[in-house]
């Protein structure tokens, strides 16, 4: 099973809010999760913006899981580096 690090939108038109999420990468975008690792709150200040649970995080890394492009990025922009 390919597993992925990936966002899972909430929220309502022009007021988006994402979980950052744990899920096999045949399921669809908005669809069941094995874990939930964080949010993504885009409206939110800057400093607040993105909260993660990083030692679960770098459990899934080392078991496999390939984040997205997008949150790759997230997690560089804290210092959480995926590589």
């Amino acid at each position: 099973m390919a597993v992925k690090i990936r966002l899972k939108r909430f929220g309502t038109k022009k007021r988006p809010y994402c979980r950052i999420v744990v899920m096999d990468a045949k399921t669809p975008r908005d669809g069941r999760a094995i874990e939930e690792v964080g949010f993504y709150h885009p409206i939110e200040v800057e400093d607040r913006q993105i909260q993660v649970k990083a030692e679960r995080i770098k459990e899934w890394l080392k078991q496999g899981a390939q984040p997205t492009d997008t949150v790759k990025r997230m997690l560089n922009k804290i210092n959480l580096k995926p590589d």
